[in-house]
């Protein structure tokens, strides 16, 4: 997520936040800089923020706690994946590398769609849904709330995921 925010050019920086600061002091390439608890002495120093966590549930709550703290929710789409103009994307989601996401797509809050996944047009991933790597939907599927699409799953036309709903690694979704 790092990688795809310092691609994109339009932050000047990144920086983490970790429970494990001070102890931890970075994450990959990148500084880490205070603990979640403390986010909110970085309000001064952060134009956005983004909660770079696979975990639905603990990114819905962070995302959350963000936005109480009054710090603006960044999306970060990477320089190589294609969003369609005609697309919606919801604050605080990622689209990561080689990611195609079609035209009347809507994608909710803190949706996380990975490398090489597609979201064909009219598909619908709801709040904190995540597409694992190489995940490919058809158009007018529906992904519910929180629901984890794991790598190489793929689904037909039409096929509705529910919410909470983990799709297990190369499944096949067909619409009933």
């Amino acid at each position: 997520m790092a990688d795809a925010a310092e691609l994109s050019g339009n932050w000047s920086g990144v920086i983490f936040a970790d429970d494990g600061y001070p102890r931890v002091e970075r994450a990959v390439a990148w500084p880490v800089v205070a603990s979640l608890a403390s986010l909110v002495a970085l309000r001064e120093r952060c134009v956005a923020a983004i909660v770079a966590i696979g975990n639905q549930e603990i990114r819905a709550r962070l995302q959350a706690e963000i936005v109480a703290l009054d710090i603006p929710v960044a999306t970060v789409i990477h320089p190589s994946a294609w969003v369609s103009r005609h697309a919606e994307v919801g604050e605080g989601s990622t689209i990561m590398a080689g990611a195609v996401v079609g035209a009347c797509a809507k994608l909710g809050r803190g949706v996380i769609v990975n490398a090489n996944a597609t979201a064909d047009h009219d598909t619908v991933l709801e709040d904190f849904a995540h597409l694992g790597v190489g995940v490919q939907l058809a158009g007018g599927v529906h992904i519910g709330t929180m629901a984890w699409l794991q790598a190489g799953a793929c689904a037909g036309y039409r096929v509705r995921v529910p919410d909470g709903a983990v799709v297990q690694p190369g499944e096949r979704l067909i619409a009933n």
